[in-house]
């Protein structure tokens, strides 16, 4: 065995909710410890699979941060998505059998590895397992849709207000303060996730900050008025 690579038991895991379907008997519970072959530890910077590559498996984030990109036709990398723990990531594989993004830790992060084959399997034999596997997939089509919604009509603020409160509620369902967040992922990668220049990320977080809506320091954001920024962001769908 690969010493990166260590034996796991979702039974016992702590993320379990998050990621496994919820009120499984001990027997499917076994059953699905047997799905999840090992874990793997990839450092940050490091890439858990690339653009292209032969689609095998879908990965739990156990620990650490991720984010999802492409590479642009000028060279530039399009950032597509973040991901934390208790998430799945690989999906985008399902459709052709080929991955067709990066995933980089933006962390040192570990993940537990699900060949894809095997889930199917055993899908067909736990009915929640399978219900829980189209679950995700649908969160993945709504959150793209959100995604596209997002850049498709928002403001600067409005973009960066969504963005926030997507993730200190992702947070905050993994038992994380609902006011307080460390960006893992630099301005830039979020600007390119959000659509916006570097600049207009930086100005935006400024503006928020005298309006006395977060505080900022380096990576680490409170945010002070979360009914602020739900005011921001509805107002623009109330215009819609």
């Amino acid at each position: 065995m690969n010493p990166l690579t260590i034996k796991v038991a979702c039974s016992n895991c702590n993320l379990r909710e998050l990621c496994m379907p919820v009120g499984l008997s001990e027997e499917q519970l076994q059953r699905i410890d047997e799905v999840v072959a090992v874990r793997r530890k990839i450092k940050r910077g490091g890439t858990l699979f690339r653009n292209g590559e032969s689609f095998t498996s879908l990965y739990a984030i156990r620990t650490g941060f991720f984010k999802t990109c492409v590479a642009t036709e000028d060279g530039r990398d399009q950032v597509t998505g973040f991901q934390m723990a208790g998430e799945i990531i690989g999906l985008d594989g399902i459709v052709n059998d080929h991955h067709s993004c990066d995933a980089v830790a933006l962390e040192d992060a570990e993940v537990c590895v699900m060949p894809f084959d095997r889930i199917e399997e055993l899908s067909r034999e736990v009915t929640a397992l399978q219900h829980h596997v189209h679950k995700i997939m649908s969160r993945e089509i709504v959150r793209e849709h959100g995604v596209m919604l997002l850049l498709g009509s928002m403001r600067a603020e409005e973009r960066l207000a969504a963005f926030l409160l997507n993730l200190v509620q992702r947070l905050h369902a993994r038992g994380f303060s609902q006011s307080e967040l460390v960006l893992r992922m630099t301005r830039e990668e979020i600007g390119s996730y959000l659509g916006l220049k570097l600049e207009t990320v930086s100005r935006t977080f400024s503006k928020f900050v005298e309006e006395g809506i977060v505080e900022v320091k380096q990576r680490h954001v409170r945010i002070l008025e979360t009914e602020a920024l739900k005011r921001i962001v509805n107002n623009q769908q109330a215009c819609h």
